[in-house]
């Protein structure tokens, strides 16, 4: 909210599921008490009572309080997203292989972007749009996300991308085996790509989705942008997974485990090391300055 002299309060993240304009700005009113029954509305704090009494607003801070959401919404829009993607993704490499590489990589990469794009601006309000086992863990570590509902939302996850992956091929069989990430090097090398893209995506991943100061709204844009090239740089060494049940799904569907180990681990460091990484360069805010919060609070892509 404008203070008297020009500057502006920071704002904070909202919760997922809060409506999507993250704060409420008053207009000042000579009449004292249409104002306070406005301010009754939301959460504000530093308004004097003598201030309130004699119709003049001081400068405040004030944000609406956000709508909570049942734990069955969330999960349930993390289920239909996890599908979507692991669907698509899974699906351009099959068709790609099928066509004997019609779509090329580009065509994978836009596919996949596209698709995390879409799923984190549809679903991204209600459960965050974690869509990855490794964004979750990382989430949790950092207290963006309570530790309780971390098994919860990866097994969403993972029985999306089984449901994914066996729709697949039922509908393709027997080209399943295109969908399935592999290394075409060496692991360590697999493990080094998978590792570093990984810590891209979550880099740009916490940034958008908890500093306030980054422009929350083009979250889809800017991870599906990365996502787009992190699959670029490694499509053709690993598949550019980035995603421990991007994996898993179609290895299971395909019964193909080759080198599962480095998808399963390789995303999960690097989650950890990017956000991380993004959490020791950010600016901190006022409040943050005053106290550490013991309460955890979850962020969504949608601010």
């Amino acid at each position: 909210m404008e203070t008297e002299d020009g500057g502006s309060a920071p704002s904070t993240p909202v919760t997922p599921g809060a409506p999507l304009f993250g704060a409420f700005r008053p207009e000042r009113s000579g009449n004292g008490r249409r104002a306070s029954s406005l301010l009754k509305s939301c959460k504000c704090f530093g308004v004097e009572a003598l201030a309130l009494e004699e119709g003049i607003l001081p400068s405040v801070s004030c944000a609406l309080s956000p709508t909570p959401i049942c734990l069955a919404r969330k999960v349930g829009a993390e289920f239909i997203g996890t599908l979507i993607l692991i669907f698509s993704g899974t699906a351009t490499a099959i068709v790609n292989q099928k066509t004997q590489g019609t779509e090329t990589l580009l065509g994978l990469a836009a596919s996949t972007g596209l698709a995390v794009m879409i799923v984190i601006l549809s679903t991204g309000h209600i459960s965050g749009a974690h869509l990855n086992p490794s964004v979750t863990i990382a989430f949790a570590a950092l207290r963006h996300f309570p530790w309780k509902q971390v098994p919860v939302y990866i097994g969403a996850q993972v029985m999306a991308s089984i449901c994914a992956a066996f729709m697949l091929k039922a509908i393709f069989e027997p080209i399943m085996g295109g969908g399935v990430t592999v290394p075409e090097g060496g692991y360590a090398q697999a493990f080094a790509l998978e590792f570093i893209i990984t810590f891209n995506l979550m880099f740009v991943v916490t940034a958008v989705a908890t500093d306030t100061r980054a422009v929350g709204e083009l979250a889809g844009i800017a991870v599906g942008a990365t996502v787009m090239l992190n699959i670029l740089i490694a499509g053709e060494t690993t598949g550019a997974s980035m995603n421990p049940v991007r994996t898993l799904g179609p290895s299971i569907a395909a019964n193909n485990y080759k080198a599962i180990w480095v998808y399963l681990t390789a995303p999960i460091l690097g989650a950890l090391a990017g956000a991380g990484a993004y959490s020791a360069v950010k600016i901190p805010d006022k409040d943050d300055k005053a106290h550490d919060k013991p309460l955890v609070e979850e962020h969504s892509f949608r601010r």
